[in-house]
């Protein structure tokens, strides 16, 4: 029974919901250059990795001394489809030979042990297979499996760091962001715009304590090889790699970035004709985020895609559509609209009917300064 609950893991979410996306290296590298100033003489922690398949490790262990990190630490979890296959660890001091249970790493230094004047991952190797201070197994507990982010051995390590860098499975996201924000850390994590939508997520980024990172949109993904193909974003490489790519991604953080800083330019004037209220709320309608008018004052409905553009000093969150969306039978006939779980925005037809609109966040400019 102990062994079944055990079996709670980071591994078994991610088989469940094929959510294990490994994220690219140049992603990563695109993605932190926004942010090398925040990581020097800090404690990062990649806690949904594997070391040695994981872009988060490799991008970290090679620019450890450029960043100027005071440590990395990086863990497996239990079951792991792809642990040791960049660096053999059957010969890493502190591992079983087998090397396929759970374990953490932990990078206080990296010279350059090969004299080539660049660091490289032979020097990481050498580090790894030499330091028996670098790793040890992780043994979970009666909760959860070794590895798995939520237990106390996990948990331990996340206290200790400075910064939580890492791509959590999507199904367990919002456990994940609970636990970043109960431990109040800085973090960078990868996730899906979905999650937006989620009441706890958006009450984050409405009080502009998380934020949309540089890059949203499409990013491609490598995924295990027991992935089923799909019929449309799936490929195979030539090196028969599967991969997948998801047009709704993201970076989520609350580390600060210039961009968040930004102003948007505002070119459209407003007209009722094409600007429309809902009908079941006090707003008006914004199609495209680049529609925003320049000269309207009250509280407008966008697309979410608005908060990859979001200056909390250009703009004021007052709130999401669906928890501010009235319900339509206090407005129209029966039949008359379409209904959609939660609250939704509406806009007449012209024929007597309704139509229901995609999530909207309602926003109003903020005075000038």
């Amino acid at each position: 029974m102990a062994e079944k609950i055990k079996n709670r893991s980071l591994s078994k979410a991610r088989d469940a919901k094929q959510d294990e996306f490994y994220t690219q290296l140049g992603d990563i590298s695109n993605e932190l250059k926004h942010y090398r100033s925040q990581l020097r003489g800090k404690t990062i922690l990649c806690n949904c990795d594997d070391p040695f398949e994981s872009n988060f490790f490799k991008y970290f262990a090679l620019n450890f001394n450029e960043l100027g990190l005071k440590k990395l630490i990086v863990t497996s979890y239990t079951k792991s489809s792809i642990v040791g296959a960049h660096l053999p660890l059957f010969d890493i001091e502190g591992l079983k030979p087998e090397g396929r249970e759970p374990y953490a790493i932990e990078i206080n230094q990296v010279p350059d042990q090969n004299g080539d004047g660049a660091i490289d991952l032979s020097d990481v190797e050498y580090l790894l297979k030499n330091d028996a201070n670098t790793s040890r197994p992780l043994k979970g507990d009666a909760a959860y499996g070794g590895g798995d982010f939520r237990s106390a051995e996990c948990i331990k390590l996340m206290k200790k760091a400075d910064i939580i860098i890492t791509n959590p499975p999507f199904s367990l996201f919002r456990e994940f962001l609970a636990q970043l924000i109960l431990l109040d850390k800085k973090f960078l994590i990868v996730g899906s715009q979905n999650a937006i939508s989620y009441a706890e997520v958006f009450k984050l980024i409405q009080g502009n304590r998380l934020w949309l990172g540089n890059k949203s949109g499409d990013m491609a993904f490598q995924v295990p090889d027991h992935y089923e193909a799909r019929e449309t974003r799936y490929w195979v490489d030539g090196d028969g790699k599967k991969w997948r790519s998801l047009g709704n991604a993201c970076w989520f953080t609350n580390l600060d970035l210039a961009k968040r800083h930004e102003e948007m330019a505002l070119f459209k004037k407003y007209s009722s004709e094409a600007y429309p209220t809902y009908v079941n709320y006090d707003a008006i309608e914004v199609g495209k985020v680049s529609d925003i008018p320049e000269d309207y004052e009250g509280a407008m409905g966008v697309p979410i895609t608005f908060l990859a553009k979001y200056n909390p000093d250009q703009f004021e969150i007052i709130g999401a559509s669906h928890a501010l969306g009235s319900p339509m039978h206090q407005f129209a006939k029966r039949n008359t609209y379409t209904k959609r779980g939660g609250g939704s925005f509406y806009l007449p037809n012209g024929d007597g009917t309704y139509r229901c609109l995609f999530d909207r966040i309602v926003i109003r400019k903020k005075a000038a300064r």
